[in-house]
């Protein structure tokens, strides 16, 4: 008697993302009239447009201007959207009193909000007493900042059927095997007193800089040893140097995007070092907008890494300042810089960052 076996299962989640909004102005702001709002830029967050209402004067007539209102709404097409919402309003000051409205920690029993339709909002009428808050750590040189995080709820199924089961592919694993190894190498790279041996198959594979070198587009194809200047070799086994050394552009991306990932106001002033020495233009872009943040800028200032960033890069001081003055609404972009690409001398076999 022939029998099947099968499985699924539905996991219902959360697809999170934030948007901080600047609100430069205030006092020019108050006085608009109850009911008339100033609205953010719009953002992505599971698969639907939402933006940030502000206030000044209030949602409510009958409030008479006491409050400032704030609420998060949908702001595309989409019906009855499952979501959780989180409004701050952060405190400018370096005391981390932030104001926090959290929906995230509703009740179980309560469940998401359910957002009816386009237009539909969240938040609060009452948000905060306007003669308060004029006189609050969060007003600071008659700006606003404020925080806004959406929870798009999400359900997706998983399962098993019976049938050929294909494994990942595992080349990555033999091709590291295989370096490792060391069997069948034919070029060392000579990193001052350390040694690395490699296959120029492999090698001009995957990089267009090996694959000239190799191939005698330019230099000698048959050298058997590579001269690396100027990098220490514990540097040259970080992978995004030797990227940008050879031109691995996904391998750089890879490790643009992991680094992107670690930043704090304790590493971003190296990691901004390393995006502008090793020519990533989108890891720069990101270290700047977090350090010209507010909220953290005092802190990533005082630090000894930003000391050697300045010394090293004195240029970026100029940088950071335009992009702390062109604001969440319009940051700028970095200044782009040519690559020159490796240099490969034909003679001696060495090569140049």
């Amino acid at each position: 008697m022939e029998s099947s076996w099968s499985w699924s299962r539905s996991i219902t989640e959360t697809v999170n993302g934030s948007h901080q909004f600047t609100i430069k102005g205030y006092s020019l702001a108050k006085g608009m009239g109850p009911g008339r709002h100033i609205m953010s830029g719009t953002f992505n967050v599971g698969g639907y447009d939402w933006a940030i209402y502000f206030y000044p004067d209030g949602k409510n007539p009958d409030d008479n201007s006491i409050y400032v209102s704030v609420f998060i709404a949908l702001a595309s097409e989409g019906t009855d959207v499952r979501a959780l919402f989180k409004l701050t309003l952060l405190d400018q000051t370096q005391n981390g009193n932030h104001k926090v409205h959290s929906h995230f920690d509703r009740p179980l029993e309560r469940g998401p909000y359910t957002i009816k339709y386009r237009g539909s909002m969240w938040g609060y009428k009452r948000f905060f007493k306007r003669a308060l808050l004029e006189t609050s750590e969060y007003l600071k040189d008659d700006c606003l900042i404020m925080q806004c995080t959406v929870g798009v709820v999400k359900t997706r199924l998983e399962g098993f059927k019976p049938g050929l089961i294909v494994p990942y592919s595992d080349m990555g694993r033999d091709f590291k095997d295989l370096l490792e190894s060391e069997i069948g190498f034919d070029i060392v790279f000579k990193v001052k007193s350390e040694s690395f041996k490699a296959h120029k198959l492999i090698l001009a594979a995957r990089s267009p800089v090996f694959r000239e070198q190799f191939s005698g587009g330019v230099g000698d194809p048959s050298i058997d040893e590579i001269v690396v200047d100027d990098i220490e070799p514990f540097v040259f086994k970080n992978l995004l140097a030797a990227a940008d050394l050879y031109n691995l552009d996904r391998l750089k991306l890879l490790c643009e995007s992991k680094l992107s990932e670690k930043i704090n106001t304790d590493t971003v002033a190296t990691t901004l070092a390393l995006a502008e020495k090793h020519h990533c233009p989108q890891l720069k872009a990101i270290c700047l907008k977090f350090i010209a943040n507010p909220v953290n800028i005092g802190v990533v200032m005082l630090s000894e890494a930003f000391e050697h960033l300045k010394e090293g890069y004195p240029k970026m001081l100029s940088e950071l300042l335009k992009t702390f003055a062109a604001g969440d609404d319009n940051s700028s972009q970095p200044s782009s810089r040519k690559r020159s690409g490796s240099r490969i001398h034909r003679a001696s076999g060495r090569i140049s960052p």
